[in-house]
């Protein structure tokens, strides 16, 4: 059951210049991620973070970063509150940004969530399914005019990397249950009666890839859109996890997980390293693969087009402008 491993980042790859959100950079494979960009040189570093008290330690502590003070003392580390629970929280995020950001070259969309008991978001969402994908969507809507501006300025494209799991592929309820014609999507996954412990946080990267392919149409020459998989990776995710389950993981993590700095290696490639071609790719071990076979197919389409028709929708009521996305 081992993992491949993830070969070292390709030397002479760069990121010097560059300006880069993560969200969910105070810690885990984000905060890592952070670190090893900074190696690279990037210019200013964001993190996106709920609690600004942690995000805050985190930067210091990546300012204090042997690695970073030899190879990049000068580099801009700031921290920006966002708490992906709430529109309202990410929307101040969002303006925040385009108005203190000039130029944006990565948004790398890492926090997330797995709930094994339902909960409701502040903004009235299943909350795995709010952190992990609606609110994410509205920071790479309100976010795209500045990364194509980038885009534009640089004469390169920019890029958009969503962390996503191979678990779309072999856990997700999706790929065995249909939602009903009749049912809207995101009220499906809103009702209780369909939540599944173990299957729910699967779906929801079914639904990140489902994002991913349509993101990909927006702006395919000025922004690469892609989906990753960190694999097992020695990082703590589930929230309210049973005490059994959690010494099952414990010993699974043991066995086969990946260090946090081996899996930060995917989140890099994917947003620094993985050319154009990746854009609206599942990326799974740095391979270039398919997502979920739920997603293939015609009915794989229409499910794309009604899950991004609502969730525009949704969005417009946080912000109109975003009507004309839909």
């Amino acid at each position: 059951m081992a993992q491949p491993k993830i070969p070292e980042t390709p030397e002479g790859t760069t990121v010097a210049g560059k300006t880069i959100i993560i969200t969910g950079g105070n810690a885990g494979l984000g905060f890592e991620a952070a670190r090893q960009f900074l190696v690279l040189g990037a210019s200013r570093m964001i993190l996106a973070c709920r609690s600004l008290a942690r995000g805050q330690e985190a930067a210091n502590k990546l300012r204090a970063d042997p690695a970073i003070k030899t190879h990049n003392p000068a580099a801009k580390i700031d921290v920006f509150e966002l708490d992906l629970d709430d529109y309202q929280s990410t929307l101040r995020f969002c303006h925040k940004v385009n108005n203190e950001v000039p130029e944006l070259d990565i948004l790398l969309n890492n926090a997330g969530l797995q709930m094994v008991h339902y909960e409701k978001s502040k903004s009235g969402h299943e909350r795995t399914m709010q952190v992990n994908c609606y609110s994410h969507v509205l920071i790479c809507l309100e976010l795209l005019p500045l990364l194509q501006r980038t885009a534009a300025a640089r004469k390169s494209p920019t890029r958009i990397s969503f962390v996503g799991s191979s678990l779309q592929k072999t856990m997700a309820a999706l790929n065995k249950t249909s939602i009903p014609n009749d049912t809207p999507i995101m009220d499906y996954f809103d009702n209780s009666a369909n939540f599944s412990r173990f299957r729910h946080y699967a779906d929801s990267k079914v639904l990140v890839h489902a994002y991913v392919t349509r993101l990909a149409t927006l702006a395919p020459s000025d922004v690469v859109v892609n989906n990753l998989c960190p694999g097992i990776v020695e990082t703590d995710l589930i929230r309210d996890i049973p005490a059994p389950l959690r010494v099952v993981l414990g010993f699974l993590r043991k066995a086969v997980a990946r260090n946090a700095e081996e899996g930060a290696r995917t989140l890099i490639y994917a947003a620094a390293v993985a050319g154009p071609e990746t854009n609206g790719r599942f990326l799974d071990h740095n391979e270039t693969t398919s997502g979920s076979p739920f997603l293939e197919g015609p009915k794989g389409e229409e499910f794309v087009n009604k899950l991004w028709k609502e969730t525009v929708q949704d969005l417009a009521s946080i912000d109109p402008e975003l009507r004309k996305f839909a």
